[in-house]
């Protein structure tokens, strides 16, 4: 088997035993991101010099016994909101086009420390704002699985590597569903944590009390691994919870489980093929000895609107740090330091960052906080309470990723409102501050692929991840590739 085939794990056991070295490894994937990027686009940076200097130390640590994690010495790469230590974190907006963090992310900090070789950073929507990847100042992002469609978003570039073998694993982050989203449209494992059990420490924000930092990668036993390293408390990050990183082991026994399925996920919009592949996956369950039971959760209509104004109004306290004077894009020609801010704010975010950015700053004016905003928070808490309503009855919940598979590229720009409804089976999650996991269940009738969402209960991460093992070992979709 080609060496960028292999699963991290499996590398990962490879190196070591010695069968395969680290600097091969990185060769390995380098050599194939240097033959596929110019027609997929998944990095922003590439650090080859880099990568393979830290691939010649990790060896050395693991040939001395000073290593000795699951995935230790395989090569991963990390979307372009995480601050790595002077390497260039974009967030693929020309306002932060030469910006190199003088410290690294706490999550990407843990891999390092476990051994892994980082061989650069992923395309992504410019400040994780889009759903499709389209809207990075560095070009567009295309599907492994057909180059004219989309990757997802924001965290296209992430998937697409792994879809497209040009990375082992990725890590993500998750505001509305940039994790599972793009896990489902690219056919690849991806799990949007519990808030708070990722350190945020290091996340370039968009809007802080959603956003949170997920793993992706080829299957279950994988994310599961990564999602063990790298959760855990962090006393830099205020909104990290104060528990010890998850030690679990993957258990496959589905009997006497009860899933939940609500039928408010699949209204208006969702394709029958996505509808008919989701319903196919329910049937695995069963087979495996769980109980499927429909219920209805009103609530989730709902979940678009509160969402765009939570975030949107955190967006707009987040990015107005941007000013042209501390840090990020200058304008040359101003002539006060009011035009400085508006000239360089105007160059340095393109149009989406800017809309948003307005429609936060209009919910949160005077006479428009408690007509837009201060409801926005009373629907999260409703959208709270039905999950928690759910959760007394079911162990988890299942339901699609999105109402179709991967838009066209350009199509979603045609209607900005179909491209923020692709959000509404994600959305909620994040609102809940709830864990999602992605794991791939089929193909549409062109060959796209179809990603099933699991949804659990705060910090059931083990139950969700079981669950997908559970469906993995039943089923061979996560072994599929693009040709």
């Amino acid at each position: 088997m080609e060496l960028c085939q292999l699963s991290a794990l499996e590398l990962g056991k490879k190196i070591k035993s010695k069968e395969v070295g680290v600097v091969e490894a990185t060769k390995a994937i380098l050599e194939n991101i240097q033959n596929k990027e110019q027609k997929y686009h998944c990095y922003v940076t590439v650090c080859e010099k880099e990568a393979l200097a830290e691939a010649e130390a990790v060896q050395k640590k693991i040939d001395s016994g000073e290593l000795n994690t699951p995935l230790a010495g395989v090569p991963a790469a990390v979307k372009d909101n995480m601050c790595t230590k002077g390497m260039q974190t974009s967030c693929s907006s020309r306002m932060l086009e030469t910006f190199k963090p003088v410290y690294t992310a706490t999550a990407v900090q843990k891999l390092q420390y476990a051994g892994a070789v980082i061989v650069g950073k992923t395309n992504m929507d410019e400040f994780a704002m889009g759903s499709t990847s389209e809207t990075s100042y560095f070009g567009i992002t295309k599907n492994p699985w057909n180059v004219e469609h989309v990757p997802g978003g924001s965290s296209g570039g992430s998937a697409a590597a792994v879809a497209a073998q040009e990375a082992y694993y990725t890590l993500g982050s998750d505001t509305g569903g940039s994790i599972r989203q793009p896990a489902s449209y690219c056919g690849i494992t991806g799990l949007k944590p519990t808030y708070g059990t990722v350190s945020r420490y290091g996340l370039i924000a968009y809007a802080s009390s959603l956003d949170q930092i997920g793993p992706m990668g080829k299957n279950v036993e994988d994310v599961a691994e990564i999602y063990k390293i790298i959760a855990g408390h962090d006393k830099k990050d205020s909104t990290s919870v104060n528990q010890a990183a998850p030690n679990f082991t993957l258990c496959e026994d589905m009997k006497g489980k009860k899933i939940g399925i609500p039928v408010d996920f699949f209204g208006e919009g969702i394709d029958i093929d996505v509808k008919e592949t989701i319903y196919s996956a329910a049937k695995v369950y069963e087979s495996l000895g769980a109980t499927i039971e429909e219920f209805k959760m009103p609530t989730i209509k709902y979940a678009i609107p509160a969402y765009y104004i939570a975030a949107c109004a955190e967006a707009s306290s987040n990015l107005s740090r941007y000013d042209g004077i501390k840090y990020g894009h200058c304008a040359e020609k101003y002539d006060d330091l009011v035009d400085l801010y508006y000239q360089s704010r105007s160059e340095g975010f393109g149009s989406e960052v800017k809309k948003r950015i307005l429609i936060g700053a209009f919910v949160l004016s005077s006479g428009y906080y408690d007509a837009y905003y201060n409801k926005a928070l009373q629907v999260k808490a409703l959208i709270k309470q039905s999950y928690d309503d759910a959760f007394s009855k079911y162990d988890f919940l299942l339901t699609p990723t999105a109402p179709t598979t991967a838009p066209k590229i350009g199509e979603s720009f045609k209607d900005t409102l179909k491209m923020y409804l692709s959000d509404i089976c994600t959305v909620s999650v994040n609102l809940a501050g709830l864990p999602g996991l992605v794991v791939p269940c089929g193909f549409d009738k062109t060959g796209l692929p179809i990603g099933l969402q699991l949804i659990g209960k705060a910090f059931s991460e083990e139950i969700l991840l079981n669950a997908g093992f559970a469906f993995q070992k039943a089923t061979d979709f996560h072994t599929k590739s693009p040709k």
